[in-house]
């Protein structure tokens, strides 16, 4: 399949921020690309503004959360893309196999908790869950952050009871409302900008 030439500016300077190089555009992105749609502009500043300006996450953490999404969402261009920026920003290997890990439970503990939920059934509710998540002991990542990266994917996944869990969790180990709200911003735009790119 031979390289397809991308026109717009714009969607070429988000992918050479993203430091993705030889992406050929997905019929998604074809289909923007070619009426020069002006959400390409919109999609790059908010993609621009989660990784690069944000006021409660540091570099290496919206990377690590932008990581955890492409993961989660199965997207290897993105899940290169931001491995390696991550370890650039001074991510180690144990950080990213823990989002790997994290991100692998998140997505058992969303589809448990979800069934308890909608079904509300004491017997489901009532039986222990038999999930193993010793990783959320002692997490390398610190147990505030682990939270953070636990509730952005339990966002995406649509769990409401491991979404308010994570919450709390959250600000019992220090964190802010204003964090969260942030890392959540940031899980929904790369979610938005893998909906264009896959």
């Amino acid at each position: 399949m031979s390289q397809v030439v991308i026109q717009n500016e714009t969607f070429t300077n988000m992918l050479n921020d993203l430091q993705i190089s030889d992406y050929n555009p997905s019929a998604t992105a074809q289909q923007l690309l070619q009426v020069e749609s002006k959400y390409i502009k919109d999609l790059k500043i908010n993609v621009s503004n989660v990784l690069n300006n944000t006021q409660y996450l540091n570099k290496k953490e919206a990377l690590l959360l932008a990581y955890s999404v492409a993961v989660n969402e199965k997207f290897d261009l993105l899940k290169d893309a931001f491995r390696a920026q991550a370890q650039e920003a001074g991510a180690s290997e144990a950080e990213l196999a823990e989002i790997v890990s994290c991100t692998s439970l998140m997505n058992a503990n969303n589809i448990f908790y979800r069934f308890r939920h909608f079904t509300k059934k004491d017997y489901y509710t009532n039986t222990p869950a038999g999930i193993k998540m010793s990783i959320m002991m002692n997490p390398v990542l610190g147990k505030e952050f682990f939270e953070l990266v636990s509730l952005v994917i339990s966002s995406i996944n649509g769990c409401e009871m491991c979404i308010t869990s994570h919450e709390q969790s959250i600000l019992q180990h220090g964190g802010s409302e204003s964090r969260i709200l942030e890392g959540v911003k940031l899980g929904a735009i790369i979610k938005s900008l893998i909906t264009v790119l896959a």
